[in-house]
């Protein structure tokens, strides 16, 4: 799991608030921000900023090792250098974001037994040594740390259906067809309710997953399905739109962008500015939300 942050540069006083290590510490509460010196017995991975921030970076380069020394440990830190100031906080902001299925964030409703069999559960369907496997198991994860992100208090089923969204689809296959509006919902529903009665979830759980994994219609449900494919969208910039523009033909690449940003309202093109995008990514993207929104989210 990522624990820690270190910085080089870290005073006795902590970070200095006014470069914006506050937003930091708020996005990601469980992460702590610390000296160098406090990575002692941490699994610690150093980390080149100005890697991070060259204008032709693609952060898909990173992934392997990150991954790697993720899956080593049970506390895993990261010592950023080379860079400072403001443009330290932002790249730690990036990182953290494309990062944040290490984090392993929980609420209330999801730091219990059930859930962490459920997490437990969910890993042991994933084959983690075959690429595509993993980078799906990771996105699955990734879309639950968006729905924790997006709703604080999000409660146990919706962060379920998050996790379990599409368990049915195959780890092979055109990207567009893994995205969250794609997936078979009664065969992935079955599936997830399967899992979760495995799990011990009770009977109103169950029926709730399935509710919101086929996205049905039910009193007040509409806003949690928004919220499952915000939470989708988000995480395909994050963590697939690399993949997707060098795998996808060319001609495809702007109607997925369009179809994952018309997931998202006004309020949530916020969290586009907290990801470190492949060039190609966010020159679609700025392209689109210049078209449809009038404000630029992106700069």
């Amino acid at each position: 799991m990522l624990r820690q942050l270190l910085l080089s540069d870290f005073r006795a006083e902590g970070p200095a608030a006014g470069h914006g290590w506050p937003l930091v510490q708020q996005a990601f509460p469980t992460v702590q921000l610390a000296p160098l010196s406090a990575g002692r017995g941490a699994h610690v991975l150093r980390l080149d900023v100005s890697e991070w921030n060259a204008p032709a970076f693609d952060p898909v380069a990173w992934d392997a090792r990150v991954f790697d020394a993720g899956e080593r440990t049970e506390w895993l830190a990261l010592h950023l250098e080379g860079a400072s100031r403001e443009a330290l906080v932002v790249a730690a902001l990036e990182i953290l974001t494309r990062y944040q299925c290490l984090v392993g964030r929980r609420n209330a409703a999801s730091a219990t037994p059930l859930f962490s069999r459920l997490l437990a559960r969910h890993r042991s369907l994933h084959d983690l040594k075959q690429p595509q496997v993993r980078a799906e198991f990771h996105r699955a994860v990734d879309a639950w740390q968006w729905t924790l992100r997006l709703r604080p208090e999000v409660d146990l089923p919706l962060q379920a259906a998050a996790l379990f969204h599409d368990v049915e689809q195959p780890a092979h296959g055109p990207l567009p067809l893994r995205a969250f509006d794609r997936v078979q919902p009664a065969r992935g529903a079955d599936r997830a309710v399967r899992l979760l009665e495995e799990a011990g979830a009770d009977d109103a759980s169950c029926r709730r997953v399935r509710e919101l994994v086929t996205r049905g219609e039910r009193p007040g449900g509409e806003r949690d399905v928004s919220l499952l494919r915000t939470a989708g969208a988000l995480s395909f910039f994050s963590r697939q739109s690399s993949s997707y523009f060098r795998e996808a033909p060319p001609e495809h690449h702007r109607r997925q962008v369009a179809r994952m940003l018309a997931h998202l309202r006004p309020e949530h093109l916020r969290w586009l500015g907290h990801m470190r995008l492949a060039p190609a990514v966010r020159g679609q993207l700025e392209v689109l939300v210049a078209a449809h929104f009038p404000v630029d989210v992106l700069a």
